[in-house]
């Protein structure tokens, strides 16, 4: 497939994920809303969903929608390193897009929500407990489980005999929701679950653009914990699937 290609399809996959997984935490911390504190799991769930119709949507291209799945298939040999970039910045633009767009459907909610300055976790994550260590070794965990899902799920395979044997494939991108479903809710408690450092860089810059009526800070002195952390629990898992007899 073609650079160009790439970057459309992982560009509009990427918003579809972004519009979708920041609108539903709009809808659950807004108070002006059918949703307004739904909790912890609609949250999941609804990033668990737009995990699954932005991949849909971007399967031409492989459906990364994250930088640090890329680079893990990157590391594993099953995606070309000159491809990387390409994935990498429409992957930020489409986070990004998304985001406006999220904060475009909740604008009249933005402007009437009673506590402005708290809504920079409908963009982007933070910590619980504070500590930036431990706050990216949970992000590299949380990563590690994504990727090496991603690269360790059985495949569809026909037996000798020609009979199909399913596998997680079967599934479709409905999989890779549901374990991003399991992981919010296991692993996701103590940093918000970026696994995705597109997800977080994105949306935030879109934070500090937007005009949002008495916004908070960026919290940019965090914003590297979940841009690190997947990318190195996303190397470890392409390490461990070359190291593996598959």
């Amino acid at each position: 497939m073609s650079s160009a290609s790439i970057f459309v399809w992982e560009t509009l996959g990427t918003a579809i994920l972004i519009l979708m997984g920041a609108g539903v935490v709009a809808n659950v911390v807004l108070k002006d809303t059918l949703g307004s504190g739904g909790g912890w799991l609609l949250i999941n769930f609804g990033w668990g969903f737009a995990v699954f119709a932005g991949a849909s949507i971007a399967a031409p291209s492989g459906a990364h929608l994250n930088p640090a799945v890329t680079l893990g298939l990157a590391v594993a040999g099953k995606t070309e390193w000159a491809q990387v970039p390409v994935y990498f910045a429409a992957q930020l633009l489409g986070a990004f897009l998304g985001a406006v767009l999220a904060w475009l459907t909740y604008k009249l909610q933005f402007d009437a929500h009673d506590d402005p300055a708290g809504t920079r976790g409908i963009f982007c994550t933070a910590p619980t407990v504070p500590g930036r260590g431990w706050n990216v070794l949970t992000e590299v965990i949380g990563t590690f489980v994504l990727v090496a899902w991603v690269l360790l799920s059985p495949a569809a395979k026909a037996a000798a005999d020609g009979v199909p044997q399913l596998g997680n494939a079967a599934l479709g991108y409905a999989g890779v929701a549901f374990v991003v479903i399991g992981i919010g809710n296991s692993l996701g408690g103590p940093t918000g679950y970026a696994i995705n450092p597109a997800r977080d860089l994105g949306p935030r810059i879109a934070y500090a653009i937007l005009p949002i009526r008495g916004k908070g800070s960026a919290e940019w002195g965090y914003s590297w914990v979940p841009v690190v952390g997947p990318l190195l629990g996303a190397a470890l898992a392409g390490l461990l699937y070359l190291a593996l007899p598959v």
